[in-house]
């Protein structure tokens, strides 16, 4: 058999790399948001520690000064605050002392210094205005926006000096937190860019890789949806879920494939039998027709073919309606049966219809859920197949009904005729199949009989199967049925 590589549109490949690209970013995102503010607060708290405790050496100094004035505690605070000098990486000191002025070592700030011959008039006045606010008490943490600095974290508290309430504070500026922050931007950009170009080359790849057997599958169905029925899927020699995937489309291609040719012996079959009564109704009424005064004897005895034939051909269309009503939902009405009445009954009636030797053996006391006219017909079926396998002189048709699971009962017909070879055990439930192919239709029916007893016994959830006779030389054809209630 052919393998079958066709192409497919890359549809798949491109949304299986739209979709691993759209994780990653996602992905990349909530963590760049996780550790972009993380970063900046683990920085802020580390800022907030420090001025905290700037401020608190600060208040400790200032406590010392107890029963100084005013003007003693706001040169003392002066005095300590320039012996630690403000630069870009230290921190901002200052102390607010009644009406004197801010002592800080970075008094700009605070608009105390003189202001310098390049700023205009408008930068001298925001800036003013800045010192000012900043001047003003803020208990506790705050941001402040500081000219010349950018954003300030500040922390005060007040500190009792005596009868003298004075505010201390410090502060350092965001930058860093700042700097950090673009820092690591920056190298989720980069490294976030890198990552994605390597993701997307390598979710193409696979999509393109986990793609192509779908690929040929499609291509596969391409071929069989025009009616060659030949091409299979290559199977891949890893044991993964391609290659199960591929097994199974290989089998259902196969059963397809039995399907199709079952079908078409099916209706070669079916035309056989339809043409022969038909070729032997036409034959006879051309003989009739031919003679110019035909006896009446030759007109019942062509009337008599002709009844016949049309009979035969009556029963071939029935067994292929019930055949095709057998996967209808409807095609049974269950029913609660007796068994002890309903078989002997059943076997009395048929032992009248030829002449052998009919034994039945003790049937279970109790009641089978099934449908009493598909059941009788099946039964029939079978009997007629082991009557028709046996010579009129000392023909054994014997029927065992046993119980056989907690809800199973099972109906046994053997006979001593030839039996059923090993090879066509099977087959013999198979349309129009017959075991003796030199047997003429009018001796052997159309072969449907069997077909009918394992769709019957199929549609009630029960199997049919054959083998040959336990004591004596013919064939055995189990039905097995459930529903069966013992008393």
């Amino acid at each position: 058999m052919r393998t079958i590589r066709a192409a497919l549109p890359a549809g798949l490949r491109w949304r299986l790399t739209a979709w691993v690209a759209g994780v990653l970013v996602a992905s990349a995102a909530v963590i760049f948001i996780v550790v972009y503010h993380d970063s900046g607060n683990q920085l802020r708290s580390q800022i907030e520690r420090d001025i905290a405790s700037d401020t608190a050496q600060l208040a400790q100094a200032l406590r010392s000064l107890h029963g100084s004035t005013e003007a003693q505690i706001a040169d003392a605070s002066t005095r300590y605050v320039d012996a630690q000098p403000y630069t870009a990486s230290s921190t901002l000191l200052f102390a607010l002392v009644g009406d004197h002025a801010t002592a800080s070592n970075h008094p700009e700030v605070f608009g105390s210094s003189a202001p310098e011959p390049s700023e205009s008039g408008s930068v001298r006045t925001r800036e003013a205005d800045a010192g000012r606010h900043l001047a003003v008490p803020r208990i506790g943490y705050s941001t402040v926006a500081v000219p010349d600095v950018g954003e300030m974290r500040i922390h005060e508290r007040p500190v009792a000096v005596g009868p003298v309430q004075v505010i201390a504070g410090a502060g350092e500026p965001l930058a860093t937190v700042t700097r950090a922050q673009r820092g690591v931007a920056r190298s989720f950009i980069l490294a976030g860019a890198i990552t994605l170009v390597l993701a997307l080359i390598l979710s193409y790849l696979a999509g393109a890789r986990v793609s192509a057997p779908l690929r040929r599958m499609a291509g596969v169905a391409t071929r069989v949806d025009a009616g060659d029925l030949e091409p299979r899927m290559e199977i891949s020699p890893r044991r993964d879920e391609v290659r199960v995937l591929a097994e199974a489309f290989n089998h259902m291609l196969d059963r397809l494939s039995a399907a199709f040719e079952a079908q078409r012996e099916f209706v070669a079959d079916a035309s056989h039998e339809l043409r022969t009564p038909l070729t032997v109704i036409r034959g006879q009424l051309e003989v009739l027709a031919a003679e110019q005064r035909p006896s009446g004897d030759e007109v019942r005895r062509v009337e008599r073919m002709v009844g016949a034939e049309i009979a035969r051909i009556n029963r071939l269309v029935d067994d292929l309606l019930l055949l095709a009503q057998a996967e209808q939902t409807n095609f049974l009405r269950v029913q609660e049966i007796d068994l002890a009445e309903f078989v002997p009954e059943l076997w009395d009636g048929l032992s009248l219809t030829a002449r052998r030797r009919f034994e039945l053996s003790p049937v279970p006391a109790g009641e089978l859920w099934a449908d009493p006219d598909r059941l009788a017909q099946a039964l029939r079926n079978l009997a007629r197949n082991a009557v028709e396998h046996t010579r009129n002189d000392g023909g054994l048709v014997r029927m065992e009904v046993q119980r056989v699971a907690m809800d199973q009962v099972r109906f046994t017909v053997i006979d001593n005729g030839p039996g059923i070879p090993a090879g066509e055990r099977e087959r013999v439930f198979e349309r129009f199949h017959r075991t003796d192919r030199g047997r003429s239709r009018a001796a052997g029916g159309a072969g449907l009989g069997l077909a009918i007893v394992r769709a019957i016994a199929e549609a009630h959830g029960g199997y049919v199967r054959a083998g040959n006779g336990d004591r004596v030389n013919g064939a055995r054809v189990e039905l097995v049925l459930p529903g069966f209630r013992a008393r």
